[in-house]
């Protein structure tokens, strides 16, 4: 079940597969292809573009974030709060981004590197 969409820096469209666990891209075309979420289990949900050149989504169940570059290489950062259940993510003016912990009662942030 995909639950977020977005943009990517690469041209594509990005989105989650909250069931799946797994990223997909797909081209203006229609042509689809998907990365699994090297944890599985996590239920990734909303994902957005960041100032580094990645996309970066929340794993619900995952306890964190993660980053996937446009060739499909996954990093996860774990949230800095136990059991927040990340969810909403979004590129902030500042070129940070900022996450919401759903049972954590928090709003966290990551700062991107381009290097």
């Amino acid at each position: 079940m995909p639950t977020g969409i977005t943009s990517g820096p690469d041209g594509n469209l990005w989105f989650t597969e909250w069931d799946g666990d797994r990223i997909g891209k797909i081209t203006t075309k229609g042509a689809i292809r998907e990365f699994p979420i090297p944890t599985p289990d996590v239920v990734p949900v909303t994902i957005v573009p960041g100032s580094d050149g990645n996309l970066w989504f929340t794993e619900y169940y995952g306890q964190s974030i993660g980053r996937i570059t446009t060739k499909g290489a996954f990093t996860e950062y774990r949230a800095p709060s136990a059991y927040s259940y990340p969810y909403g993510i979004a590129a902030g003016p500042d070129r940070n981004l900022w996450f919401t912990e759903a049972a954590g009662g928090n709003i966290g942030v990551i700062r991107p590197t381009t290097s």
